[in-house]
């Protein structure tokens, strides 16, 4: 089911979600809480080979989502006001690339309450898009696109349970941070010496996939 997009119907003939919006609201709480958890590390990570500011932003802009979500009653109001708190509350990089992938994925899933799993990957697929052309980075490049592409190619390959699919990509491409030399961003003017650490952008992504498996599941 999880490829087909094909879903049973409800007594009233709709088609039934498989993807709530109670469960993005979930997803995104359970996100803020890892990062806020977790902000002492990621600003470890981010000093080795950045400004140091990854942690405390990511733990601030997702607690600002939070305070402002009020009770949206779309799919793509969620992720209109989760983008734009992002991209105006959040410095850095992680402000613009993460308020632009939800950005996406909210005018993608457009003004409905619930998505198939087919809908929510081209949802997703459409935040990494938007990443892709702000950032201007590949796979490799030691960015956040090295956790998030392996994990939605992994969420379109499951044959059930894609969240779990997604998470263990998201962790496996990571860890594949570590022995890679920078091409972008801040990381990138430490050469070689950006090798031997793990993208804080790609370790948060992860955490961003283990909250959805959360949410998910």
């Amino acid at each position: 089911m999880g490829r087909t997009g094909q879903h049973p119907r409800s007594a009233l003939g709709r088609l039934v979600a498989d993807v709530t919006l109670a469960q993005l609201v979930d997803w995104l709480g359970r996100f803020r809480d890892l990062v806020t958890e977790k902000q002492s590390y990621l600003t470890e990570l981010d000093s080795a080979i950045g400004d140091a500011d990854h942690g405390s932003n990511m733990a601030r802009g997702m607690g600002t989502v939070m305070e402002k979500l009020g009770t949206p009653a779309t799919i793509d109001e969620l992720f209109k006001t989760v983008g734009m708190t992002l991209v105006t509350s959040v410095g850095g990089a992680s402000g613009p690339l993460y308020g632009t992938f939800f950005l996406r994925i909210g005018t993608t899933a457009g003004a409905v309450s619930g998505l198939t799993y087919a809908e929510f990957s081209a949802a997703l697929r459409a935040g990494l898009a938007g990443v892709i052309a702000r950032g201007k980075a590949e796979v490799g490049d030691k960015t956040m696109l090295d956790a998030l592409v392996p994990a939605l190619d992994a969420w379109d390959a499951a044959a059930s349970a894609p969240w779990d699919a997604a998470f263990a990509a998201a962790s496996s491409g990571r860890d594949a941070t570590e022995p890679l030399v920078a091409r972008k961003g801040r990381a990138s003017y430490l050469g070689d010496r950006s090798a031997g650490h793990l993208d804080p952008g790609a370790t948060s992504t992860a955490l961003l996939f283990e909250a959805l498996a959360g949410a998910l599941a």
